[in-house]
């Protein structure tokens, strides 16, 4: 066994014609970090022509999952202080995750345990994508005032009965089963029924009109336990990541959707409700933010339109 790449976060070997990669921030639940990016970045680029790597195998270090998403925390502070430039962290990412989907050799991730934002970017979209029993798959970037990226919206937005909807815009932790309906991950389990509320209230393109849905009259208590936890996250983020999906929907690629989210981040990054959310939930953790539109119905739609255009 000998090792190729890699940083004490990031460790890499080929063993065997298996290229393997182990993140390795367990405490961390491995979040990624540019340094750790690039390792990766580094690695699969020069993996893909070396004749010794017949296929790549991606698992995390630890206990609770193969990788949180990226250190947001980080990105808040270059923000805040303009100590860095966060785009800088997206721009990598993406390119990764473009590597990942078009990989010239079988790219396997194992998928054990939470599986959340940029986790799902490395995982998601290589060719074998493998949940168990512990797994908890997430897209909960509504939650800190930006929106479902990695080009994971190419997948939500194809997946059935609406269910690519409900989890872009609630942030809602699935397990493996659920994660196989929606297209974020493959067997050994069988798809599991997508409930019909989730189809008839996340339907069109009004995110206010979706809310109005969940508060209706439901015999299923579900609805109104969703609308409640939809209210929580950042409206303008709700109503962006809407929009995001359904034009995902109609795009032809994965590096389509990644162009179209490297617009977005820019946008969203510096918007106050990223600084907000993640103070709220993961540097003050009083789970009170202070978004900048009260309501989802309070967002102006040609803000929102705004949002899809270069700086």
């Amino acid at each position: 066994m000998m090792p190729t790449h890699g940083t004490d976060e990031v460790l890499t070997e080929v063993t065997q014609g298996v290229g393997r990669i182990r993140l390795n921030r367990p405490a961390a639940i491995n979040a990624l970090t540019l340094g750790m990016i690039e390792a990766l970045l580094a690695a699969l680029t020069d993996w893909a022509g070396d004749e010794r790597v017949e296929r790549v195998e991606l698992t995390g270090a630890g206990e609770r999952g193969l990788c949180a998403g990226a250190d947001v925390r980080v990105l808040r502070e270059q923000v805040l202080t303009g100590s860095g430039d966060p785009m800088r962290f997206f721009a990598t990412e993406y390119r990764l995750n473009a590597l990942v989907d078009g990989y010239p050799k079988p790219y396997r991730a194992l998928m054990s345990g939470i599986v959340m934002g940029g986790g799902l970017g490395l995982s998601a979209h290589g060719s074998q994508r493998v949940v168990d029993a512990s797994s908890r798959l997430a897209m909960p970037e509504t939650g800190i005032g930006l929106f479902p990226d990695v080009g994971i919206s190419f997948l939500l937005g194809r997946a059935p009965g609406e269910l690519g909807t409900y989890l872009a815009l609630t942030g809602a932790t699935v397990d493996g089963r659920l994660g196989v309906t929606a297209g974020l991950a493959d067997g050994p389990f069988e798809p599991a029924p997508v409930p019909g509320w989730i189809t008839q209230c996340f339907a069109g393109d009004d995110p206010a009109a979706i809310v109005a849905r969940l508060e209706g009259d439901w015999d299923d208590p579900s609805p109104g336990e969703c609308a409640a936890v939809l209210r929580t996250r950042s409206p303008w983020s709700v109503c962006v990541s809407l929009a995001a999906i359904r034009r995902a929907a109609a795009m032809g690629s994965v590096a389509e959707v990644l162009a179209q989210d490297l617009v977005l981040a820019e946008r969203l990054v510096r918007h106050p409700d990223f600084a907000e959310g993640v103070r709220a939930q993961l540097v003050d953790k009083d789970r009170r933010p202070r978004w900048t539109y009260p309501r989802i119905d309070q967002v102006p739609p040609d803000v929102v339109r705004a949002a899809f255009s270069p700086a």
